[in-house]
């Protein structure tokens, strides 16, 4: 696919009616023979780089897909400052290392949803799919559990759990799941169900070690719930301090100095477009404002941003004057009677937020991140809900995950904040494209 995305791009370029763009028009085949040679050898690195060619991820297609565009738009912007700065000869053409960007974008994808197809027919999946079974059983686990049942790639095949404390009567048994013996006998289970992979949920350390070494005899992989660690699980790692191992919460997505440059540089880009075609919009809605409550347009409110810095978010003023004069911070309910009659148009369709734009230019919001909230609502929120504050660990957004899942204003915190830890666990570039996306059409507890 590579080396083909290579002679398309080619053909684009010096071929097709972009010839014309630039004294490119005599270029041959063999002349860029070299720079097509290189390009593919420096692309397939750069996607190994990334991962891509391990046997447990083949089954994991959207991990995959954000991995490949990840690897295609770092190598187009290496390659061409590679090209440029070495002066190659015949020189580069910046338009041809963008189509065969673009081409091998496309063609990589293209492949990969055929492979994936292919992989996931029957009679091949089951050879991909690791046998897993759980070992103990607590809250930890009955999470983990759900969290594979429903991953679409079907990566996992999950065969049960065994007992490893004697459970009591009083403590009733997991549903829908299949109890398949005890810790004692894990020999005879393992070679039962043809055990691929333990997760140990709930075991004594002296018989965890004797579990671990009878994993490494079999083959078999060997991992831990993370009853300690509930949140950023996916930033765990294991470092050495003093020569002592020590495993932590190290990095996420968004430390990469890489990744926020992409993410500011997405920001900056969306702000400016969305003010220059939101301005019609501000004016109109603005006007409407005034003339059913006259007073400020604009509203402006105190809220926490990254790091619990606070800011001050701009909206187009969508209830009454002195609207929590008597309640004080309260969120909006359905049907509020301090709504103007065009605040419940807009809040239901996010136009009173547009004015936004311009705290993310600022640099004090970000287009999708988890939704700043009031700093005399977080006072009460960080004592009552576990790990609230660590949604503060990246820059607020416009939208969010939470928010396309329907969970806005008066609705369940706590599943809001597992969306908002699931985000920063999980950011790439294509999911802030894709929560974009998705604000137009999601709307659900909007008002």
């Amino acid at each position: 696919m590579i080396v083909l995305a290579e002679h398309l791009a080619y053909w684009l370029r010096f071929h097709s009616f972009i010839r014309d763009y630039g004294n490119w028009s005599n270029m041959e085949l063999r002349q860029y023979a070299g720079h097509m040679a290189l390009g593919s050898l420096s692309l397939l690195l750069a996607l190994g780089w990334q991962g891509l060619y391990h046997r447990n991820i083949l089954l994991r297609n959207r991990w995959i897909a954000s991995r490949i565009a990840k690897a295609v738009l770092i190598w187009t912007l290496v390659f061409l400052s590679f090209s440029l700065a070495l002066k190659l000869e015949p020189s580069i053409s910046r338009v041809y290392v963008a189509l065969n960007g673009a081409c091998a974008l496309l063609l990589l994808l293209g492949w990969r949803g055929l492979f994936d197809a292919f992989l996931h027919s029957p009679g091949r999946i089951a050879t991909l799919q690791q046998r897993t079974l759980f070992v103990g059983w607590n809250d930890d686990a009955q999470r983990l559990w759900q969290t594979l049942s429903a991953d679409r790639a079907h990566a996992f095949d999950l065969v049960g759990w065994v007992d490893a404390s004697g459970w009591r009567d009083d403590n009733p048994m997991p549903e829908n799941i299949p109890f398949v013996g005890y810790v004692e006998d894990i020999q005879r289970v393992i070679a039962r169900h043809e055990v691929d992979m333990i997760i140990v949920a709930d075991l004594p350390r002296q018989q965890m070690v004797e579990l671990a070494n009878l994993c490494e005899r079999e083959m078999i992989q060997f991992k831990l719930a993370p009853s300690v660690f509930r949140i950023f699980v996916s930033g765990l790692s294991l470092e050495t301090i003093a020569g002592t191992p020590v495993l932590g919460v190290n990095r996420l997505p968004l430390d990469s100095t890489l990744n926020v440059m992409l993410k500011r540089a997405l920001d900056v880009a969306g702000a400016l477009f969305g003010l220059m075609i939101s301005s019609p919009i501000i004016a109109f809605f603005g006007a409407m404002v005034y003339f059913e409550s006259k007073g400020p347009i604009f509203y402006r409110q105190r809220r926490w941003g990254m790091n619990g810095v606070p800011f001050e978010i701009i909206k187009i003023r969508s209830m009454k004057l002195n609207a929590e004069a008597a309640g004080g911070a309260q969120w909006c309910v359905q049907d509020d009677p301090r709504r103007l009659r065009v605040g419940a148009f807009m809040r239901k369709w996010n136009i009173d937020e547009v004015p936004q734009f311009w705290n993310v230019l600022k640099g004090e919001m970000s287009l999708v991140g988890p939704r700043p909230e009031r700093p005399e609502l977080i006072a009460g929120f960080k004592h009552q809900i576990p790990h609230y504050n660590a949604r503060h660990a990246a820059k607020p957004g416009m939208t969010g995950w939470a928010q396309v899942k329907g969970l806005r204003g008066d609705t369940d915190l706590s599943e809001r904040i597992k969306c908002d830890l699931w985000y920063l666990e999980n950011w790439s570039l294509l999911l802030d494209l894709q929560i974009m996306f998705l604000t137009f059409f999601k709307r659900d507890n909007a008002y």
